[in-house]
């Protein structure tokens, strides 16, 4: 559409213009704003700062940097907050049903925000698991002029000489309980893991999905790993600041940027760098609020001609500030780029395309960033599987899977929800060579798909990680590592074969052939299923927030988005 007719006129006119909005303006007059001001482009800077989330703590400094750039580039900035839950803190506890909940929920605030006053466009300030996804699905759904800013991540902490982070400390916890760690050891470490504000410094979902918002063109070059506490950030939000009122007067809209070309590079970009299983998750529910379908198969196909090149913690030794001295995702995309892995010619934020914006981005340190003729695997860092015990699919961290659990089978040991999983693990029940499989976790069953943080770590804590596999139709956390195996489909609480295992079945696993199957013989699952019923601990009060979510929320492999 030719862009003099798309443009139109200012939405924040309906608030601002006529006889009609004399009581309108007088409101904002009660806030301070001149009529000049108001004459001017109303812009949302959407805040997620809070006092609960490391990610998030430093953002206030952003925000300011943010509206002095929109006041410099003449818009009129209007912050309101965002709601922004930390995974860490709700990890382990009834408290981890909330975070996918919060997802759509943001989505919906900002929905609910921008268009009862009528903003003509918006900053995102984000930085944390659910948040970036639920405001780029904001984005998505609105499509009105839209720049993300992240805060960036966290530096390595420093114990007994050692760069550490979080996922370094949560496997600290299993060595206690094998006697290998004092708890006053542990205390001390406890000050040093997590040294101040950004988001955890590994591969978590965080780091991953605010690269993955770059590699869609959604933040300026480098938006993503900028660390938190560089002035840098500050800088980039200022700058932002300023972009979205370019983005504005020529009315570039997430949806001429978020295009079916630019989530394949963002899948490229994810498999690239080994992110979390989640994206699996949030990339179709982006992709959703724009009219696109993306589909497991997507990510197969990508996964299957794109080398995996980073490897940070949890499953590597680097963390996301040495993936931004190595060249950040400029500099992985640029290497795909060389090779025709991605789509150089989808526009960004920048009003730039990602070819320009990559241009002479080179790989700095090789030993973060592998170059694709020396890759750290061939094929990407994430895999689909399927088979008897998972018909709809099943997603696995192939990245973070020791060589010696690529392939594996051993006996079920069966357990209907994550605490008494953890007992066990904790209390030496769980063997080598042990399948564990955590059920009625998912979207419908948890409900909330709460992660299975605590147990994962717990494995590797506990020394069984290159013996014991996982199984779950429950989530990950990106600083998941092992045979870990997520998003069941269909879950338990469908009646999924998952919630047919019994202890002692054996399940084969085999992720190069992209199968996870239990081998049971289908006349005694048929039998099984005659008897099969929902577990007591599954029923909800009608009408809470829990049970709505469950009544409308789909499956993980659709990307768990309501319905």
């Amino acid at each position: 559409m030719p862009e003099e007719k798309r443009r139109g006129p200012r939405r924040s006119s309906l608030i601002t213009e006529g006889v009609d909005r004399a009581t309108h303006r007088s409101l904002m007059y009660a806030m301070g704003w001149s009529a000049e001001d108001l004459r001017k482009p109303l812009v949302a800077v959407v805040n997620s700062f809070n006092e609960l989330v490391p990610g998030h703590i430093h953002l206030q400094p952003l925000a300011q940097a943010i509206k002095l750039g929109i006041a410099e580039a003449g818009g009129t900035p209007l912050e309101f907050p965002c709601i922004a839950i930390c995974d860490g803190l709700a990890t382990g506890h009834p408290g981890m049903r909330m975070p996918m909940i919060s997802r759509e929920m943001i989505a919906d605030m900002i929905e609910v925000m921008i268009t009862a006053h009528a903003l003509d466009a918006m900053v995102l300030l984000t930085n944390c698991d659910k948040i970036t996804p639920g405001m780029l699905m904001a984005a998505g759904r609105l499509n009105i002029p839209t720049i993300v800013v992240t805060g960036g991540p966290m530096e390595a902490g420093c114990y007994e000489g050692r760069a550490v982070c979080y996922t370094d400390l949560i496997e600290a916890e299993g060595r206690v309980a094998r006697g290998e760690m004092s708890e006053a050891a542990l205390a001390a470490f406890e000050l040093a893991a997590n040294p101040g504000a950004g988001s955890c410094a590994m591969m978590g979902t965080a780091n991953t999905m605010n690269m993955l918002t770059e590699a869609l063109g959604m933040t300026l070059p480098d938006g993503a790993l900028i660390p938190a506490t560089h002035g840098a950030r500050v800088a980039l939000a200022r700058r932002a600041g300023r972009q979205i009122m370019e983005l504005y007067r020529q009315q570039i809209l997430p949806r001429d940027i978020m295009t079916r070309e630019a989530f394949d590079n963002a899948i490229a970009v994810d498999m690239a760098i080994g992110g979390s299983t989640n994206t699996c998750l949030h990339l179709p529910a982006i992709a959703h609020e724009v009219g696109i379908e993306l589909g497991m198969e997507r990510f197969a196909e990508i996964a299957a001609r794109t080398p995996h090149l980073v490897l940070l913690k949890p499953a590597g030794s680097y963390f996301a500030t040495d993936l931004y001295e190595a060249g950040g995702i400029p500099a992985v995309l640029n290497e795909l780029h060389r090779h025709g892995l991605v789509h150089p010619d989808c526009r960004t934020v920048s009003t730039k395309s990602v070819a320009e914006n990559i241009a002479g981005r080179e790989i700095g340190r090789p030993e973060v960033i592998h170059s694709a003729e020396n890759p750290i695997h061939p094929q990407g860092g994430i895999a689909i599987l399927h088979g008897t015990l998972a018909p709809d699919g099943a997603v696995v961290k192939s990245a973070a899977v020791a060589p010696e659990m690529m392939v594996h089978s051993g006996p079920a040991r069966v357990f209907d929800q994550e605490e008494a999983a953890l007992a066990a693990i904790f209390g030496g029940e769980i063997r080598p060579g042990d399948v564990v499989v955590i059920r009625y976790e998912g979207p419908k069953g948890g409900p909330g798909m709460r992660e299975q943080l605590l147990p994962t770590s717990a494995i590797i804590g506990m020394g069984l990680g290159r013996s014991v596999a996982l199984i779950t139709d429950g989530r990950f956390s990106g600083a998941t590592q092992g045979a870990c195996i997520g998003h069941v489909t269909p879950e338990a609480f469908l009646g999924g074969p998952i919630a047919l295992v019994e202890e002692g079945d054996i399940i084969r696993i085999n992720i190069p052939a992209g199968r996870v199957d239990l081998d049971v013989p289908a006349e005694l699952l048929a039998a099984r299923r005659a008897r099969w019923r929902l577990p007591a601990r599954t029923r909800l009060v009608k009408g809470s927030l829990l049970e709505r979510y469950r009544r409308m929320v789909s499956t993980a492999m659709e990307g768990a988005i309501l319905k």
